[in-house]
């Protein structure tokens, strides 16, 4: 458990949204929010409207938590949160875009997915982004066959762990 149920978002989610809404796409079911796909562009510039613009509250909602909260986990993800470095890749001028996307189970293998990122390599490309990468747990067997089958590979600074996948934004997926 974390120490708010906003941490996640407010890490993975809210900032993209915040910082550049035209790469968010929802999900509707029709009765709730069902999945989302949020990306940026360019991760070099987000790193920068992160600190500016979303880590001053960020660091004032969490601040004072990271050092109180007695939960590992929580103090981990804040300290995530507070670092926007960590979203710098070696090979980020190959795969400069980067995103985070996720679907309740009653959407997952209906192609819904693949759809989104479909559609957000067509922005991409139309802007000219060569390549998109994304962090996946390794421990996370069904969205790293997900991405595989899309054609993500591991990057060359991923150590063979295959966590850090990229691909071409002109991939047909």
């Amino acid at each position: 458990m974390y120490v708010s149920d906003d941490l996640l978002a407010d890490i993975f989610v809210l900032p993209y949204v915040e910082l550049e809404p035209d790469l968010a796409f929802v999900v509707d079911s029709g009765e709730r929010v069902a999945g989302y796909l949020v990306a940026v562009a360019d991760t070099r510039s987000f790193i920068e409207r992160f600190r500016a613009e979303w880590l001053p509250c960020f660091a004032e909602k969490y601040g004072p938590a990271a050092r109180t909260t007695e939960a590992a986990t929580s103090s981990e993800m804040i300290q995530i949160g507070m670092h926007p470095e960590r979203m710098m890749i070696p090979e980020i001028d190959e795969f400069p875009a980067h995103l985070h996307i996720d679907l309740l189970p009653e959407l997952q293998g209906q192609g819904v997915g693949r759809r989104l990122i479909r559609a957000l390599f067509a922005e991409l490309a139309e802007r000219g982004v060569p390549g998109v990468h994304l962090g996946v747990s390794p421990r996370n067997t069904g969205a790293r066959a997900f991405y595989s089958r899309l054609g993500f590979r591991p990057l060359p600074s991923d150590d063979g762990a295959g966590g850090l996948l990229g691909i071409r934004t002109d991939a047909h997926v």
